[in-house]
């Protein structure tokens, strides 16, 4: 398995984000991630690449590790790619830039290979008119395709996608989730948090849904939409479909 996460707790002051929660996430897999607001969801995510500090249980990504005492952060966080809602992106840098500068700093690539890399990612999510447009002069689905390539462009074997499309307007959703769709298909173990129950429905192997802090479900989509075993999934549910 490429992720082992073994009963975490994430408590925030007064707060348990998240209580014993364990999961296993295999090479390969897309996992999307529901549940109401406040439970735990973005939480998790953010726990998988140190974010967020555990107060007790471990994680177990690719063979490093992250507990209480956040050993190994570094080398975890050059496995895990994260995406957020709010794209991050530095204004005073241009698109080819703001995917440029993780590459050289933290990869140690020289400016021609960055560059290279950097239009190949830009192409692929059909950014590559924009490269010297600075972020202030794209919509949002264009600046959440540019944070995509970003991410992907320090070749995480693990990508974390935070709620991406529920700060775009509605019709840039579908380019974003376009491209995610793709990644899947190339084989890109992903983690997601949304709430497109289509894109769930057609993507996922696997939906896991939080309440409270807790894993409730654990299931194949078809199952879970059709059949949820718990009355919280059923009220979920019934609210979203």
């Amino acid at each position: 398995m490429l992720i082992d996460i073994k009963n975490i707790s994430c408590r925030f002051g007064n707060v348990q984000a998240l209580k014993d929660v364990s999961l296993t996430v295999d090479s390969g897999e897309v996992v999307v991630i529901l549940g109401p607001s406040g439970s735990g969801k973005s939480t998790l995510l953010r726990c998988l690449n140190a974010l967020e500090e555990i107060q007790s249980g471990e994680l177990n990504i690719d063979g490093f590790r992250i507990d209480k005492e956040h050993l190994q952060i570094h080398e975890i966080r050059l496995e895990v790619g994260m995406v957020f809602q709010q794209f991050n992106l530095f204004p005073h840098l241009t698109v080819i830039e703001n995917v440029n500068i993780a590459q050289k700093i933290v990869r140690k690539r020289t400016d021609q290979e960055a560059r290279k890399i950097s239009i190949e990612l830009l192409n692929k999510v059909e950014m590559d008119d924009k490269l010297d447009v600075f972020p202030g002069q794209l919509s949002g689905g264009q600046k959440q395709r540019v944070a995509i390539s970003r991410a992907l462009a320090m070749n995480p074997k693990i990508m974390l996608f935070d709620e991406v499309t529920s700060a775009l307007d509605p019709e840039m959703i579908g380019e974003v989730l376009d491209v995610m769709k793709q990644l899947a298909s190339e084989g890109m173990t992903m983690l997601v948090v949304t709430h497109e129950i289509g894109f769930a429905k057609e993507v996922a192997d696997r939906i896991v849904f939080l309440d409270e802090g807790k894993i409730v479900e654990d299931n194949n989509p078809t199952d879970f939409f059709s059949f949820p075993k718990t009355e919280r999934a059923k009220e979920f549910l019934a609210k979203v479909l």
